[in-house]
């Protein structure tokens, strides 16, 4: 039969990603708008902006938080373009994102000595190949397999090379240890369901020693450029950013920050998460027609949930429209160059009953597009 009770958020995009539960974007401060970001009051709020992360996060003395241009992909490439090139490159990839990477680190910046360990969709590779004196670029969860890197205990503490770590969908929401990552990268819109267009890039002091010791061969573009007379420029990492920012979603950001703290941290947001995926958890286990792309649970992502099903891929986008046009579930059909199936957001800012209330209705779409 056709479920009676909604979710009361059908909003399960994982990016951008739903709003934290509550949000009002009346309740923002809006003093900032029509104000330079290079006023006081600009300054202020995007320096608290890398403070708050750099305590909520709780990073090792030394790091720093910067507010950079376009999205993840941006704080990704100032990394790449900015501190490859001296050592040996290990790309590992399982997904579409880190493809991209691939493809930058091989075929753009066209370096010599590229080691790349992949795996399928599904799959996580051999992190175990992981060269100390190499620099290793990898990404923490992959968003659209549904597939992460359960710990660092691969990553040497006495390494030579950095490790350069898109976390996008995996901040906030799984345990890192940052000490073993020289550069974290990722986005407001993932976990903490803010607005686009911004990035934050964090540097160990290992990855400052190296933008400041090397220069890269080939010319960089202004919003890639982090140092100034062979020193780091500090103002980047204090709120001064490259480029104009939007404040309003700066504030959003401060807001979605504020509720981490509200309800009791980082630990906080990361049992939402594992909540989440234990509903969709139980669901599975219970039926025979439906799958986790992560076979492997201690790969599987708590975040990005990719989910097959026994059926045509067709099939697949009919029950994605069906739940659409039912108001259910917006935008989880799986990535497009991803295996056909479902794939459901289940980061920090959305709630377990929604979860909950959901997990019927795909039964029952499953059911109604089967029988068609």
């Amino acid at each position: 039969m056709k479920p009676s009770v909604k979710p009361a958020n059908p909003n399960f995009s994982s990016g951008p990603c739903s709003k934290r539960p509550g949000y009002d974007l009346a309740a923002l401060d809006t003093r900032s708008l029509g104000r330079s970001h290079r006023a006081a009051i600009g300054k202020e709020l995007l320096g608290k902006a890398c403070s708050l992360t750099a305590e909520i996060l709780g990073l090792p003395e030394g790091y720093r938080v910067g507010v950079v241009p376009a999205s993840d992909t941006g704080a990704v490439e100032m990394a790449l373009w900015s501190l490859l090139g001296p050592r040996k490159v290990q790309m590992f990839a399982w997904e579409s994102f880190g493809e991209g990477w691939v493809t930058d680190v091989v075929k753009q910046l066209k370096l010599d000595n590229v080691e790349t360990i992949k795996a399928d969709y599904g799959q996580l590779p051999d992190m175990g190949r992981a060269d100390p004196a190499a620099d290793v670029v990898f990404t923490w969860n992959g968003t659209t397999s549904g597939v992460k890197v359960p710990d660092a205990d691969w990553i040497a503490d006495d390494r030579e090379g950095l490790t350069i770590c898109d976390a996008t969908s995996a901040v906030f929401a799984m345990n890192l240890p940052f000490e073993k990552l020289d550069v974290i990268t990722y986005s407001w819109q993932k976990v903490l369901g803010g607005e686009g267009a911004h990035g934050m890039l964090i540097l160990s002091p290992r990855a400052v020693e190296r933008l400041e010791s090397y220069s890269p061969p080939w010319p960089l573009p202004k919003i890639f450029r982090m140092t100034k007379g062979g020193k780091l420029i500090e103002g980047i990492f204090r709120g001064e950013t490259i480029n104009t920012p939007s404040m309003l979603c700066v504030v959003d950001y401060l807001d979605a920050l504020q509720w981490v703290q509200d309800i009791g941290g980082v630990a906080a947001t990361i049992a939402r998460a594992e909540e989440n995926l234990a509903v969709i958890e139980e669901f599975v286990a219970s039926r025979e027609w439906i799958h986790f792309l992560a076979a492997d649970k201690t790969v599987r992502s708590n975040t990005s949930v990719c989910l097959t099903l026994d059926l045509e891929a067709d099939q697949v986008k009919q029950i994605v429209k069906l739940l659409d046009t039912e108001g259910v579930a917006y935008d989880i059909g799986a990535y497009r160059d991803a295996p056909a199936g479902l794939r459901i957001w289940c980061g920090a800012t959305v709630s377990s009953d929604d979860i909950r209330a959901l997990m019927p209705w795909i039964e029952w779409a499953y059911n109604t597009v089967r029988a068609s």
